[in-house]
């Protein structure tokens, strides 16, 4: 089985992706990171604060990549130029490109992103200063549309809270019915407004 590298696929126009960079080397590891968050919501007679989901971050992939040139006594940035370019504002774009990251057949779950933060450490030099090794500290972050976002999470459960005017002729079950497709869930909102 042939060695797969690590891919980064650049956006060239408002979603194609046209460009493709290959590394070096590949990273000897990634690290994936997502963060959600939770509002404490104090209540009477409670020992503890019941948790309230408020938002999460979108993922961020953070990895290592190495560069080599010292064997051609060549400018290591000739390599690394292009990675370093994801996090400049490209002319046609207005904005830095947005990337799609491959390395075999993980795709890292098809997710847009961009790269957000760029280390970039020197570590070897030809006897005039130039740089023939480098190793980049990328860390790229999820990019999503608000549209993609609405495609991609179908909200529709029934246990985010939600109001009403009830009209007369109306009962629970219709409610339950009409706002979450099952009439036998009028028990739960029957509980959560205190009508017993």
């Amino acid at each position: 089985m042939a060695l797969e590298k690590l891919k980064i696929f650049v956006e060239t126009r408002p979603g194609k992706y046209d460009r493709e960079v290959s590394v070096l080397f590949n990273p000897a590891q990634f690290v994936l990171d997502k963060n959600a968050y939770w509002a404490a919501l104090p209540t009477a007679e409670r020992d503890a604060a019941e948790s309230q989901f408020t938002y999460s971050d979108p993922y961020t992939l953070t990895l290592d990549l190495f560069f080599d040139s010292y064997e051609k006594r060549q400018d290591v940035r000739n390599q690394t130029r292009e990675v370093a370019a994801l996090i400049t504002v490209e002319g046609e774009l207005h904005r830095p490109p947005r990337c799609l990251l491959a390395w075999g057949t993980n795709d890292f779950g098809g997710i847009q992103w961009v790269l957000e933060s760029l280390n970039q450490r020197f570590t070897l030099f030809l006897p005039n200063g130039t740089p023939v090794r480098a190793t980049l500290g990328c860390t790229f972050k999820q990019w999503r549309s608000a549209e993609e976002e609405a495609r991609e999470v179908k909200k529709s459960s029934p246990d985010v809270a939600k109001t009403r005017i009830v009209q007369r002729g109306e009962t629970l079950s219709s409610i339950a019915a009409e706002e979450y497709n099952d009439p036998a869930l009028w028990r739960p909102i029957a509980e959560l407004n205190g009508i017993h």
